[in-house]
């Protein structure tokens, strides 16, 4: 008999009128990599932070390794041996590797805190597990990817034999990802059990053993991942037939929006990140920018945005130069910006999400009136933006923090493509978006593309860029390395350019 370490059964999770989780059934067993797949805010999150220990269930039953357990807070769930890799680390910076790991765990000697012998703890199970991390090393001055192994090792260092990764691979580089998905497999083979929630479906296909689809708060299938297509996942996890090429027509470039002149920005170092990088974008066409993370994008846009200052060059938009002009100046010539972040960036997080939509254009009519906000028209608005961009929520009064990462991002989408501008940058569309979100976000920037605005994207997903692209900038080291083709090109070329490369 095969032997389950978790079963869920008839889980059921209620806010207030909000059904979240309706009588879901989950098994996994020992040493096996069980993926669960949905759409954003199908309630995966919420599952597993009952789990966790962050949420107990309105109803049903959890047992752990045969017996029936109350996990009531997350101290209770390290007893029992679940551990949990968050999407968004919760580590501190200016604490060391070891210090991070051990936090609330510590190893002491007598009334000490025996760091050293804490620091040996942790550099033997790095090498066990092929985590490779230095312990004396600072938050601060390490890689995302070395984060994540910090907060691998934090849940190991507790003893769990049960780890669940939320969205592990939002945050890392393609060769990060790889190393990442060997890493679990180390993990299984060692008997331990892991549960992944990723809206990747390759990654699914490469590393999980059995899938469950949670659609609209309910389990729709467990099944055997060998034999699974990314179209027949994706159709479980939305209920119907998914694209994954954006249909699009030829391109019919007009006149240059955005002309970037010899361009130089400083990181928050002080050291040049963007060094004369020249770029233009015209209207009605889609260019995309390609990079490995820490090359100069991020500064880039942020100095395109108003949001970080010019040394020298030029950035002119409909032949104005905004160069250091305040952001909201920026914004009123006709651009919009999704943010990376969308977390410190792109929305107020405690306020409405009606209050977020109308966070551009509050102080203009209809939603402001002799200095007051019209909260009738700017809720009004929000609702039917909410139902042309699919941002589920029970109601537009609803917090920005109280929706999924992805209904997240629909609502900043929304607010950016409304204003119709001239010019649209997006960085990193669709991290942490489904399947079916993604395909959505894909058409509305050809839409807006082909309504004559100029749009520039950023992504370090390659597969996005050879999908909406009509032209590929390759960033390396603050400067372009060269400008392709889509239909010309392919991922492993775009990666001889990423890294400083030539390609014939």
């Amino acid at each position: 008999m095969v032997e389950n370490v978790i079963e869920m059964r008839q889980v059921t999770k209620v806010f207030g009128t909000f059904v979240a989780n309706d009588r879901i059934n989950l098994e996994v067993r020992k040493g096996e990599i069980h993926a669960l797949l949905g759409e954003n805010g199908a309630g995966k999150s919420t599952l597993m932070n009952m789990l966790s220990g962050l949420l107990e269930p309105t109803e049903g039953e959890i047992w752990i390794n045969g017996q029936p357990q109350a996990i009531t807070s997350p101290s209770r769930a390290r007893e029992l041996g679940i551990g949990m890799v968050y999407q968004h680390f919760m580590l501190i910076d200016a604490f060391t590797v070891a210090e991070n790991i051990i936090l609330g765990n510590e190893t002491t000697k007598g009334l000490t805190l025996d760091i050293k012998k804490a620091e040996q703890e942790i550099q033997a199970l790095s090498e066990k597990y092929g985590l490779v991390v230095t312990p004396q090393a600072k938050i601060a001055d390490i890689s995302v990817g070395q984060e994540q192994r910090v907060e691998i090792l934090k849940t190991l260092y507790r003893g769990a034999d049960i780890i669940i990764f939320d969205e592990p691979t939002a945050v890392l580089t393609p060769a990060e990802i790889e190393e990442l998905m060997a890493i679990l497999r180390k993990l299984a083979n060692e008997g331990k059990s892991i549960i992944l929630i990723t809206h990747k479906l390759d990654e699914i296909r490469a590393v999980a053993d059995r899938v469950t689809v949670i659609r609209r708060g309910q389990s729709i299938a467990t099944t055997e991942v060998s034999g699974q297509s990314n179209h027949e996942l994706a159709e479980m996890m939305v209920g119907h037939s998914v694209s994954f090429v954006t249909e699009k027509s030829v391109a019919q470039p007009q006149e240059v929006v955005l002309e970037i002149d010899n361009l130089v920005v400083n990181e928050t170092r002080g050291v040049q990140a963007v060094k004369g990088l020249s770029l233009s974008v015209r209207a009605g066409e889609v260019v995309g920018i390609a990079g490995i993370d820490g090359n100069g994008q991020t500064e880039l846009i942020q100095a395109i945005a108003g949001l970080r200052k010019v040394e020298s060059g030029q950035v002119i938009i409909n032949g104005q130069t905004v160069t250091n002009l305040q952001p909201r100046k920026i914004t009123e010539i006709g651009v919009s910006h999704v943010p990376e972040n969308r977390h410190r960036d792109g929305l107020v997080l405690e306020m409405s999400v009606a209050e977020n939509m109308a966070l551009q254009t509050y102080y203009q009519a209809p939603f402001s009136q002799f200095g007051l906000l019209n909260y009738p028209k700017i809720n009004h608005h929000a609702r039917e933006l909410m139902a042309e961009f699919d941002v589920r929520a029970s109601s537009e009064l609803n917090t920005a923090r109280s929706l999924s990462g992805g209904n997240q991002q629909k609502a900043i989408v929304a607010r950016e493509i409304d204003r119709e501008p001239k010019l649209l940058i997006v960085s990193q569309p669709t991290r942490g978006l489904d399947v079916g979100a993604i395909e959505y976000i894909h058409k509305r920037l050809i839409q807006a593309r082909d309504e004559g605005c100029a749009v520039l994207v950023v992504s370090f997903e390659l597969d996005e860029l050879l999908n909406v692209s009509d032209r590929i900038a390759v960033i390396h080291d603050g400067k372009i390395q060269g400008i392709v083709k889509p239909e010309e090109t392919d991922i492993k070329a775009l990666g001889v350019l990423m890294v400083g490369g030539q390609v014939n």
